[in-house]
């Protein structure tokens, strides 16, 4: 895995050759520093204007990809929306379009369940996605072991169209036929990005399955921050203030 020199100049491609590459930008973590809380997250002034740059100058060819719902990604970018995979790509929004998972009754009835019983876990948050739900429990870490049995439990009684998806100090139980790896195959599929090659950038467990299609592809992946784990990753930048750097750079 290249580190942040000879990452940076690689990705310097991406400007020489702007109609030959699309790119994918996770949130959380990638473009944005993580947060104590999911709602405290913060976005820089100056970043929905460069992103709205640089998504012309790629003509279009540039999505995010994200754990976080469609409608909550943009009120982070506002007051700009681009092509985007929200709930890891249970929702989806190209040139055609937005199509969401259906949430049943019975998944509701589920997430009200485990807010009450997350009330007994001080410090852990749920986040309330829609279509998916998320305990996060980075204010509480002692917990980890209790919320992944019960959240295990919450899997099985959702049922096979639903998945425990582990990440970041969280468990999110979300559609089993969405990943990351799939929302960028559908969007290669379509235009701008057909034909072109992909640079998929993201800093979890989660984004592993967009970097194996970025790789398999012919194209660029590259795992920001520190490694917790082993990734399939080809390039590495150390801090989501790099990206910011780099979208900057690329959008001037």
């Amino acid at each position: 895995m290249q580190d942040d020199d000879v990452t940076v100049q690689t990705l310097e491609t991406l400007i020489n050759a702007p109609d030959e590459w699309a790119l994918f930008l996770d949130i959380d973590g990638t473009l944005l520093n993580l947060a104590p809380t999911p709602d405290s997250i913060q976005v820089p002034e100056a970043l929905p204007g460069q992103l709205n740059r640089l998504y012309g100058k790629l003509g279009g060819a540039m999505a995010l990809v994200t754990g976080r719902s469609l409608a909550f990604a943009d009120l982070l970018f506002k007051p700009f929306s681009f092509p985007l995979a929200g709930l890891h790509g249970a929702e989806f929004r190209d040139a055609s379009g937005v199509s969401t998972a259906t949430e049943t009754e019975a998944f509701q009835a589920l997430k009200h369940q485990l807010v009450r019983e997350a009330e007994g876990y001080p410090g852990v948050l749920i986040e309330d996605k829609g279509g998916a739900v998320a305990a996060h429990y980075r204010l509480a870490p002692d917990y980890e072991t209790i919320l992944a049995e019960r959240m295990r439990h919450y899997a099985e009684i959702a049922g096979p169209g639903w998945a425990l998806q582990l990440g970041k100090m969280v468990f999110e139980l979300r559609p089993a036929r969405a990943s990351k790896g799939d929302a960028l195959e559908r969007f290669l599929q379509t235009e701008p990005f057909r034909s072109r090659r992909p640079i998929a950038m993201g800093d979890d467990l989660t984004d592993e399955s967009m970097f194996a299609i970025a790789n398999a592809r012919g194209g660029l992946s590259v795992r920001v921050g520190a490694l917790d784990a082993s990734s399939c990753a080809g390039h590495r930048l150390s801090s989501a203030a790099l990206v910011r750097n780099m979208v900057a750079t690329w959008a001037a």
